[in-house]
């Protein structure tokens, strides 16, 4: 009973402060980004302007790449099976010159099968293929982070949770290698023992590392649009 009660409260702060998802209004004039995901897309605990993709962005138009404002479908609490019933309700009609998708930590918090996930995780990226207007070539994937090592984790199996998110990050980068589609790493920054990289609700990335993430991706995307 102890047990189901203790899932319950850890449930709920994981889905703690949903967001709704965000649609960003885009201009036909500049380049379009359509970024999918979860809490670490949405930017839970941190400003909009601290979200990674709302920093990419920022980032590429510093080198006068012009691109509209993000479209984000993401939400506090989201699985893959989420995710794609909620790409389903958006009816997205347009394509996007770049497309990033980033899920699975709530799959291995909520103890889902890695099995089923690697499933899921094919379709959500068959779509984010289909959402690009330069098909792979404009499709890129970011690893899970680890939330084990946030001070949200302390007293549970930090060596279980690193395990677990590994073979799920491993699986997902199989998938990418296969398709030809660019993976970004970042799982190892989210082990950085710092207290800054942390958000106040002692769980989610901070702006800092959201920062850091983007250093990690930003050559990789670069390459697209010089």
């Amino acid at each position: 009973m102890k047990a189901f009660l203790l899932f319950l409260v850890l449930g709920g702060l994981m889905g703690s402060c949903v967001k709704t998802p965000v649609s960003g209004n885009l201009d036909t004039n500049k380049f379009s980004y359509l970024a999918l995901g979860d809490s670490y897309t949405i930017g839970e605990s941190v400003k909009n302007s601290e979200r990674w993709p709302v920093q990419l962005v920022a980032k590429l138009k510093e080198k006068n790449i012009d691109f509209s404002e993000p479209k984000i479908i993401a939400k506090t609490g989201w699985t893959t099976d989420e995710l794609i019933a909620a790409i389903s309700k958006e009816s997205i009609n347009q394509k996007f010159d770049m497309v990033s998708l980033l899920i699975g930590v709530n799959n291995q918090y909520r103890g889902r099968s890695s099995a089923v996930f690697v499933e899921e995780f094919k379709s959500l990226l068959q779509q984010a293929i289909g959402f690009s207007k330069n098909g792979k070539k404009g499709v890129f994937v970011v690893s899970i982070p680890d939330w084990g090592v946030t001070p949200f984790a302390s007293g549970r199996d930090k060596e279980s949770i690193a395990k677990q998110i590994d073979e799920f990050n491993s699986l997902s980068k199989s998938v990418c290698e296969k398709e030809g589609i660019v993976y970004v790493d970042i799982t190892d920054i989210s082990r950085i023992p710092d207290p800054s990289l942390i958000a106040s609700d002692g769980l989610h990335p901070s702006g800092n590392m959201y920062a850091k993430w983007v250093e990690r991706i930003f050559p990789t995307i670069i390459k697209n649009y010089e």
